[in-house]
């Protein structure tokens, strides 16, 4: 049994959800947002709250239940709150810019890498080593977080690179003489 998927995901004021067919479509106060669904699990609308429920007793189906429960309230909390996700980068030179839909970095190469800023996410640089990516999607916030990532991924001996903000680097230690 699922312990997440047994719980109802529950319907905020100022959202609504529509079940129609094979998708589920729930809109908010930032947008609205789409998720197809699975045939393995069953959805249902019921006073302020998505249960989500297996569809039969197979091992499949229950396999599926926690992660859909899990895509449907990423929804909801899409378009209620919105996600976020910061970058840090470290070393020497090392710079961010956004400009417009364009993300412009500099990580050392002999060129900048220009980056572009999907539709329907934002991305702010604070100061020139933070990057604050946000929008309603998470899979797409996170997609985005981790492309950046891959340009300059942080190295063992310095921490130079690119790392969420919650990241724990472990160093290693040099030459002993």
């Amino acid at each position: 049994m699922s312990r997440i998927g047994k719980k109802p995901v529950v319907i905020p004021n100022g959202v609504t959800a529509n079940i129609d067919g094979k998708l589920l479509s729930v809109k908010g106060p930032k947008g609205t947002l789409s998720l197809g669904l699975s045939e393995l699990v069953s959805y249902e609308l019921q006073d302020g709250a998505i249960a989500v429920t297996p569809a039969n007793d197979s091992k499949a189906a229950r396999s599926h239940w926690g992660m859909q429960r899990t895509l449907v309230s990423n929804l909801v909390e899409g378009v209620t709150g919105g996600f976020t996700k910061v970058l840090n980068i470290t070393g020497v030179g090392y710079r961010a810019n956004a400009q417009g839909r364009t993300l412009k970095l500099q990580l050392g190469y002999s060129h900048d890498v220009d980056i572009a800023v999907p539709e329907g996410l934002e991305v702010k640089t604070p100061d020139q080593t933070t990057i604050e990516i946000s929008g309603i999607d998470k899979q797409a916030v996170g997609q985005l977080a981790a492309e950046i990532r891959r340009w300059r991924k942080p190295e063992p001996y310095k921490g130079k690179g690119i790392r969420y903000r919650d990241e724990f680097i472990f160093r290693k230690e040099g030459k002993k003489k």
